[in-house]
């Protein structure tokens, strides 16, 4: 078998492989946490209640027709009220399942929600620059640390972009979003990681809509420094290691 074909295997569903074997859910093994927790103490940033204000484009068909990666981007901040749309958007809670799953803006297959969402934040009027996360049950933010030579940093995670070289730098905010592999594995064993790939797909393509939506651009980037990006956030690389990248910011005209 060749290199191309071991890879292409992850990509079919194989799902006859799958129904016979005993997963950790069917064990009675107990389900992981839903979102990742922190300390007590930690520095915790109110987000504003999501609002249509920010929002300058109301028809969908327009967003979706518009839509382009957008690797140009003015000086100009996003908004807080701008911010907390986005994030609302690519993971924001709408409900709770009978099993206590939660039900967010994104499809995600059996509601295992697999992601934690990172920011490194440039741009973002009353924010100070650093590294954040979200915290989608509260719809709050975390802050982590100030990164010294943030700029520098996000040219060396994002390595040579094609088209545009180190365009990531220059966008107001990059989300980093990880994965927690083992929320979908107990459900679904082996058959879960084709599941995340496809429900990351999801999270990127609501961040496109909604940042056309407020005037902004997004793209997404797949090509990273897997190592370094993991240190930088402070990841081990193995439970929770970053599986996709996308630039936000006000479009340059």
């Amino acid at each position: 078998m060749t290199r191309y074909e071991q890879q292409r295997q992850l990509l079919k569903s194989n799902f006859h492989e799958f129904k016979h074997i005993r997963t950790d859910k069917i064990k009675g093994i107990a389900q992981p946490p839903i979102v990742k927790p922190y300390d007590e103490g930690a520095q915790i940033i109110d987000l504003p209640e999501v609002s249509r204000d920010v929002v300058s484009q109301n028809n969908i068909v327009d967003c979706i027709g518009q839509r382009r990666s957008t690797r140009f981007y003015s000086a100009d901040t996003l908004s807080l009220e701008e911010l907390s749309y986005l994030l609302w958007a690519t993971q924001g809670i709408t409900g709770m399942s009978k099993n206590g799953l939660t039900l967010r803006t994104v499809p995600c297959s059996g509601a295992t929600h697999t992601f934690e969402t990172y920011l490194m934040i440039m741009r973002v009027k009353g924010i100070p620059q650093g590294i954040y996360r979200y915290l989608p049950v509260e719809h709050k933010l975390l802050f982590m640390f100030e990164l010294d030579q943030l700029e520098q940093k996000i040219d060396a995670i994002t390595l040579d972009q094609p088209f545009v070289p180190n365009f990531a730098k220059k966008a107001a905010v990059l989300f980093a979003w990880s994965t927690t592999p083992y929320r979908s594995e107990w459900k679904y064993d082996i058959s879960a990681h084709k599941k995340i790939l496809i429900d990351a797909g999801h999270v990127c393509q609501n961040l496109y809509l909604a940042s056309e939506s407020i005037g902004a651009g997004a793209c997404a980037i797949g090509i990273y420094d897997q190592q370094l990006i993991d240190e930088v956030l402070e990841l081990d690389g193995d439970e929770e290691f970053v599986i996709y990248l996308g630039a936000v910011g006000k479009k340059r005209e």
